[in-house]
């Protein structure tokens, strides 16, 4: 069952399709800090398959390096399907060249993947002052299209934000789906899917279309059927992690106690805590993070303009009044996390005052349900932008489940 990922970027939608059995032919991303968290992420794969992940949890430990497993497991050819690349206008006929070249007399079963999502999204045309309507990722589908065209996959999977339905007044999505079904692939319209339904804790809206090709039957409605693993809190998938201060964590870390379900969902699929470090915060952000927590314990929200003027910093009084907003931990699923948790964590407070901080790297990953094992190269701020940015693999793993049924 090969299948290839594009706009790949740390691995959210290739970890379901790992867990699953998929066979990748490749990867394409152009963050070199994704690609290298890729590496990483495949390198796991390969020991898991072989009865080795004691040297992974080396790895992960500071004990060998990465050079010293590839070249233990002889691993340069596997981590050849990672590929450090834009796909753009000089890329694109290289690059799927590439692709034929791997596939040899194998069919691709499925494309999945999906382009930037900034170009689409409504916060991101607010700010544009002109509404994105010249940023070229706009166009990007078209090379996506254009792999479709050439390998003729069996299925497809195009991911994006919800804001699609509406950029260029609905024109891009209807010119995407036309220019699909032109290629012979059935395509229903797609409407957004809260990941919520499905055991991901948060309330995490998505396009997710569903692409393909005459002579395969494929259900839609029993892929998207909602239903979820579990009946946890958002609170039940931070519990186990040690209590931080600002600026406290260690790259290595002991859980502080047991917890079943996450070891059933397979979130907790390693014997240490890695990564578990918060960012450091001065004395007025800590100030009102601990307002937020009580207003939020009062359950009541923080506004911006609620806050004394000694701690206001920002001229604008009128929009993104919840600029400071507390993680739900009490509820099922809490807001989105997204890749602006790189540039500060005011959107993301810990629900308990006594830490009075922002999420750390660990728990950003746990509320996308990236298993503990998953380590994620490159300095913080990547490391943060990789996970806002990728699809929960509890959720890419039930796709990817669901549509294997159909493949057998």
């Amino acid at each position: 069952m090969k299948i290839l990922d594009l706009f790949a970027g740390a691995g959210g939608l290739s970890e379901g399709f790992w867990k699953e059995g998929f066979d990748f032919v490749g990867h394409i991303e152009m963050d070199s800090y994704a690609c290298e968290t890729l590496e990483t992420r495949s390198i796991y794969y390969y020991l898991k398959k072989t009865n080795n992940l004691e040297d992974y949890e080396a790895y992960v430990k500071g004990l060998v390096s990465k050079e010293s497993l590839v070249k233990k497991y002889k691993l340069n050819e596997e981590l050849k399907k990672i590929i450090n690349a834009e796909i753009d206008d000089k890329n694109c006929d290289i690059l799927i060249s590439n692709m034929k070249k791997k596939l040899g007399n194998d069919d691709l079963l499925g494309i999945i993947g999906g382009p930037p999502c900034q170009a689409y999204s409504n916060i991101g045309r607010a700010r544009d002052k002109n509404g994105m309507k010249d940023d070229k990722r706009n166009h990007l589908y078209k090379f996506y299209l254009k792999f479709l065209k050439e390998l003729k996959p069996k299925f497809f999977i195009f991911e994006n934000v919800p804001g699609l339905l509406t950029a260029g007044g609905g024109v891009y999505l209807k010119n995407m789906i036309s220019d699909m079904r032109a290629l012979g692939y059935t395509v229903p319209f797609p409407d957004p899917v809260n990941m919520a339904d499905f055991g991901i804790p948060q309330k995490r809206k998505r396009i997710i279309m569903i692409g393909w090709k005459k002579g395969v039957d494929i259900d839609i409605k029993e892929v998207f059927k909602k239903n979820s693993p579990h009946s946890l809190l958002v609170n039940d998938f931070l519990v186990d992690l040690p209590q931080l201060k600002d600026g406290q964590g260690d790259d290595i870390s002991e859980y502080i106690k047991p917890s079943k379900p996450l070891v059933d969902l397979e979130i907790r699929d390693i014997s240490v805590v890695i990564d578990h470090i918060a960012r450091p915060h001065n004395e007025q952000d800590k100030e009102i993070y601990r307002i937020a927590v009580e207003k939020y314990e009062k359950e009541e929200r923080l506004k911006y303009t609620d806050l004394p003027k000694r701690l206001k910093t920002h001229s604008n009084e009128k929009s993104f009044l919840d600029r400071f907003k507390v993680i739900e931990g009490n509820m099922s699923a809490c807001h989105t996390v997204v890749a602006h948790i790189s540039k500060d964590g005011h959107h993301y407070i810990h629900p308990d005052g006594k830490q009075n901080r922002s999420l750390s790297i660990r728990e950003a990953a746990r509320l996308q349900t990236f298993p503990d094992s998953y380590k994620f190269e490159g300095p913080r701020t990547s490391q943060f932008k990789q996970i806002g940015n990728a699809v929960p693999p509890m959720f890419s793993q039930l796709l990817a489940k669901r549509l294997k049924k159909h493949f057998k």
